[in-house]
């Protein structure tokens, strides 16, 4: 979706990708600085190690312990993580207010803790699930001595999501479960949801997954992770460049690449 972007407002620039080992981290970051890179993305699993090898990280970023996107300014290295924003950005795009909201989250790994610090300014109460309930407590905690925050962590079962969805107003899914290709599985059964859930799911492979479909079918609005990919990439774009790209084009793109309907 990148090239396109770039071609479109004819920017002399290319968006490539490389395999970097861990041990090898250091030298992709100098080479950055040698080469005169503009911008770079980081995937994991080099979103936390890398911290040590910049120079500015956005304060909420460092408080998450984790960024994925470093731009270049004369040889210093500021880094940022516009997965949450992209998230926010596309969460506020459909309306969805978390202002004072209770939100329920599935899954307690990078994309869920990173949602969950961003949420946590303005949300009135987080949980956090996982299947080892350690360890949803000790990213709750996590979270609670960073921020100003409620964030509580629990083991995900049956009852703790039945108990958890009955006050909730926003369902946050940030597992894999209902990827492609297993797309008949969904991590929540439709007897649990509510019509006044917002519903979100990060996976964005089927672009409406079963829960999505399940969602909708009651009532909630719903909304896929295929926005929050594309918004990442943009306010990573912008931050870079300072141009503004055409986001019809690279959701075409990217729907083109990984060839989803």
């Amino acid at each position: 979706m990148w090239n396109p972007a770039l071609q479109e407002l004819e920017l002399d620039y290319v968006y490539v990708a490389f395999d970097v080992q861990p041990q090898n981290l250091e030298k992709a970051i100098d080479g950055m600085k040698a080469f005169g890179i503009k911008g770079m993305n980081v995937t994991i699993p080099h979103k936390e190690a890398v911290l040590k090898y910049l120079d500015e990280i956005d304060p909420l970023a460092l408080k998450m312990g984790a960024i994925n996107t470093i731009k270049n300014e004369d040889g210093i290295l500021k880094a940022r993580n516009t997965d949450a924003d992209g998230a926010k950005k596309s969460l506020l795009d459909e309306g969805c207010n978390f202002s004072g909201k209770n939100v329920f989250i599935l899954g307690s790994g990078g994309v869920s803790r990173s949602l969950a610090y961003l949420l946590s300014e303005e949300a009135k109460e987080i949980i956090l699930t996982d299947l080892i309930e350690e360890k949803a407590i000790l990213v709750a905690d996590e979270i609670n001595r960073n921020m100003v925050a409620n964030v509580k962590g629990k083991l995900s079962n049956e009852n703790n999501i039945r108990e958890g969805l009955k006050k909730a107003d926003i369902l946050i899914n940030a597992t894999p479960i209902g990827m492609h290709p297993k797309v008949n599985e969904t991590p929540v059964s439709k007897d649990l949801l509510h019509p006044d859930l917002f519903v979100f799911d990060v996976v964005y492979n089927p672009l409406e997954t079963r829960l999505m479909r399940e969602a909708a079918n009651i009532g909630c609005k719903t909304l896929g992770g295929l926005d929050m990919l594309i918004n990442q990439g943009i306010l990573a774009f912008e931050w870079w460049l300072d141009k503004k790209p055409n986001k019809d084009l690279m959701k075409e793109k990217i729907i083109e690449f990984l060839k989803i309907k």
